[in-house]
């Protein structure tokens, strides 16, 4: 069997849920390890991902501990998608916005 990895970056702004997991993971980017296995008896190339898993590095008493967590694309996906929503909303809300300079 023909596997293939592929290691790819997710920022996230705000602490956030993964999922299948207790509590907080700190904001911050997380590798992202996609794993897929060669679909033979096809005329052509084609991979299926058979896991997927997000690298957690340990902080305060845990640093330097590093962690890989199996989760799902779709999981990911949604926890991306509520940072985002989260940020967005802060990008528009008037309490994120600077105050403006006073000249007078």
């Amino acid at each position: 069997m023909t596997m293939r990895s592929t290691r790819t970056t997710a920022t996230f702004s705000k602490p956030f849920t993964l999922a299948g997991y207790p509590g907080e993971l700190p904001a911050g980017e997380y590798e992202i390890l996609v794993e897929e296995e060669l679909l033979r008896g096809l005329t052509f190339q084609a991979y299926r991902r058979t896991a997927t898993y997000l690298t957690v590095r340990g902080t305060g008493a845990h640093a330097g501990r590093v962690e890989r967590r199996p989760t799902t694309e779709s999981d990911l996906k949604a926890a991306l998608r509520r940072d985002q929503a989260t940020t967005e909303t802060n990008i528009h809300s008037v309490a994120a916005l600077s105050p403006q300079e006073d000249r007078t």
